[in-house]
């Protein structure tokens, strides 16, 4: 069998933070800064989104079924989407309705859920299926974790949701001497699949494209140069990548245009999407991963979002409120549940970054987690009146 090649992006916008002060606490209960909000999601949609959805529909009425790809879409991306760059939504419905591309699932909002609380996890992957069906008119099959977080409980969790296929890193300290370019299965459900990102040919993309130049008649060559043996190689990165993070002078575009070209002159192989490597390939053993890893930092580990003193009390008192926001149906507080878990916010937590601002970010974050927990118990104060008053 020829080697296959799985495409995948991540397009993703978190939600920024206003500045909150402590004495806008029980008074104001708005949290994100809108300007920047509409600035960054419409710069983006210039810069990155709207010029690479017009390579990928170019490649696609070039190319028919020799090219394919995967999509990954967080809820907060719709949502920004949908309100600041309508058209740009359009372009990516038109896209999906290709046919050429499958649409992952992951969490609603690109949370870290999946490290705190089974319940409020399966609920975020929920929430997210809904959204894909009313957007896109589409159900995933395949899924994802924020920053590829994986672990054989986290697994299993997955496949009691119905997913029998799950994308995460291939990394080196729990493969081993193996390699990343065969399709896996979970330690405790054998039923679900797993794939792994090649990290090396992602990062060529994603974070040495400048730094380290190259060709995609090389980039092809090292595709060609694996071994016979080893049936798919999975290139996931953000689509950000594109226009966004290296901008069109780069020649990132160029890259991506001319990429598929090069893997026909140079290569056997052919762009599948994710779910058909399924009904493919046989997983040839297992990914045994007891402990959470991610694709980030050379650690491949969760210190960019847990570990330190303000993540982890930020991260306790997020879930700590989830057995009230469980009984509430209130609209807008669901809104900004989902938004105020996005894993963005410990990032910018983290002490081992320069660019960061930790102490700043976790005041500021906090102020806005005692207003929402205030909310919460109002809410249910005011629900729990009404249920008096009816009997």
């Amino acid at each position: 069998m020829n080697k296959s090649i799985c495409l995948c992006f991540q397009v993703h916008q978190p939600y920024r933070l206003r500045t909150y002060r402590f004495f806008d606490i029980g008074k104001r209960h708005f949290y994100y800064d809108e300007y920047n909000n509409r600035t960054v999601i419409q710069r983006v949609s210039e810069r990155c989104y709207l010029p690479m959805n017009e390579l990928i529909m170019d490649m696609i009425a070039r190319y028919g079924d020799k090219v394919k790809f995967a999509f990954s879409f967080s809820g907060s991306v719709i949502e920004q989407l949908d309100l600041y760059a309508p058209s740009t939504l359009d372009s990516f419905k038109n896209i999906l309705k290709s046919g050429n591309v499958e649409l992952l699932a992951e969490t609603y909002g690109h949370s870290l859920a999946s490290l705190a609380n089974k319940d409020a996890f399966k609920k975020e992957v929920l929430a997210h299926k809904r959204l894909m069906r009313e957007v896109f008119g589409m159900t995933p099959k395949t899924f994802h974790n924020t920053e590829l977080i994986y672990s054989n409980d986290i697994g299993a969790d997955v496949a009691e949701m119905g997913y029998d296929l799950i994308f995460t890193e291939g990394a080196k300290h729990v493969l081993g001497w193996r390699s990343p370019n065969y399709m896996y299965f979970n330690a405790k459900n054998p039923k679900l699949k797993v794939l792994l990102r090649n990290d090396r040919l992602s990062d060529d993309i994603a974070l040495n494209f400048t730094s380290s130049p190259i060709t995609t008649q090389d980039y092809a060559l090292k595709i060609k140069d694996f071994p016979e043996t080893e049936e798919i190689v999975n290139i996931f990165v953000n689509y950000e990548t594109f226009g966004e993070c290296y901008a069109a002078e780069t020649g990132i575009f160029d890259f991506m245009r001319y990429l598929p070209q090069a893997v026909f002159d140079n290569t056997d192989c052919n762009f599948i999407m994710p779910h058909q490597a399924v009904k493919l390939m046989q997983p040839m053993g297992v990914f045994d991963a007891p402990i959470p890893l991610s694709c980030c930092d050379e650690e491949r580990d969760l210190s960019p979002w847990i570990g330190n003193s303000m993540q982890d009390d930020a991260f306790n008192t997020l879930y700590d409120c989830y057995n009230m926001v469980k009984r509430i149906k209130n609209e807008e507080i669901i809104r900004d549940w989902h938004a105020l878990q996005d894993s963005s916010i410990f990032r910018d937590l983290c002490t081992k970054y320069d660019d960061n601002t930790p102490y700043d970010t976790y005041i500021n974050y906090m102020n806005i987690l005692t207003d929402f927990k205030l909310r919460l118990e109002s809410e249910l104060h005011k629900n729990k009146t009404k249920k008096i008053v009816k009997q």
